[in-house]
């Protein structure tokens, strides 16, 4: 297509080829301004004219609470229970999981659900009792495809890294879990349980004492956890900015500057960005060092 094409008609171009080949079908969500605008590297008000061009083209229709859909044509094939894949809750699941990925758990509603699924909001009650309920299905589903290590590397130190490093990845690919994450209120997921599991049988026999041993498994994922939060509220800041941590900072360097040129922050004034805004990094030090005082405390034991 010519360049003098504006950009929003050649993203609506794009985005109603798809519709005509069948990609997009009658129900479906089409991609949200914010995915247009991170897809085709727009501004929001670029974004928002194509979805308006699909809509004023009869493509597309909006609906409150659950975004903006392909639209059924007047005359033709419509999904239907009969053609559509069989609803089941780990369908609902697996969708509810890919959902919260890409837009958050707020996001996650049963009617939005049934539009992504392309059936209505009741049907989805006849599988579960309601969010709380997917919620948890949710957090078992994500623990459990993240096993732990069949067998278990030797060694109490390969085995706490081993455990520590499935959480963050965990945490990493599912920005929402952490939040639903709680050691004094812990929810009853088993595949989480086998975590703690683990890291307990990791510590037993060191000498430890009974108090240590549970507040070691109680220290180290509250860590992994803490380090994670950190990397969901930097996702959500990107999105909420538009701009980057590395942009973030630059933004801010004149007013940093003036406090650090001060002579009141001399240790302070050493530092860079670089050290906060590599959190994969962060994670691996904060990890290493605590087991480097544990291995300290273990020569100490009696």
């Amino acid at each position: 297509m010519n360049d003098s094409v504006p950009p929003f008609r050649r993203i609506a171009a794009e985005l109603a080829a798809r519709i005509t080949a069948g990609e997009l079908l009658p129900g479906d969500r089409v991609p949200s301004t914010r995915v247009v605008m991170r897809e085709w590297g727009v501004a929001l008000a670029t974004a928002a004219k194509a979805l308006d061009l699909l809509r004023q083209q009869g493509l597309v229709e909006t609906h409150p609470g659950a975004g903006t859909v392909v639209r059924a044509p007047v005359h033709g094939p419509r999904r239907t229970p009969a053609t559509a894949p069989t609803l089941t809750r780990a369908r609902i699941t697996a969708a509810a999981i890919k959902l919260a990925d890409a837009e958050g758990l707020d996001a996650v509603t049963m009617r939005r659900l049934a539009t992504d699924l392309g059936t209505g909001p009741m049907s989805l009650y006849r599988h579960l009792a309601g969010k709380d309920e997917l919620v948890h299905l949710m957090m078992r589903r994500v623990f459990g495809s993240h096993p732990l290590p069949a067998p278990a590397p030797p060694g109490w130190r390969a085995r706490l890294t081993a455990v520590s490093r499935i959480q963050w990845a965990i945490y990493r690919a599912h920005p929402w879990l952490p939040e639903l994450v709680s050691i004094t209120r812990p929810r009853l997921i088993p595949e989480a349980m086998a975590h703690t599991e683990w890291t307990l049988a990791a510590l037993a026999g060191l000498g430890l004492g009974r108090a240590e041993r549970v507040r070691e498994a109680v220290t180290i994922p509250a860590f992994v956890r803490g380090v994670a939060l950190s990397h969901a509220a930097e996702l959500q800041a990107s999105k909420d900015t538009g701009l980057s941590a590395t942009e973030w900072w630059q933004a801010q360097e004149q007013e940093i500057m003036v406090h650090l040129e001060s002579g009141r922050y001399p240790c302070l004034s050493t530092m860079d960005s670089s050290a906060v805004e590599d959190l994969d990094g962060l994670f691996e030090h904060g990890l290493t060092r605590h087991l480097d005082g544990l291995a300290a405390r273990l020569r100490l034991a009696p």
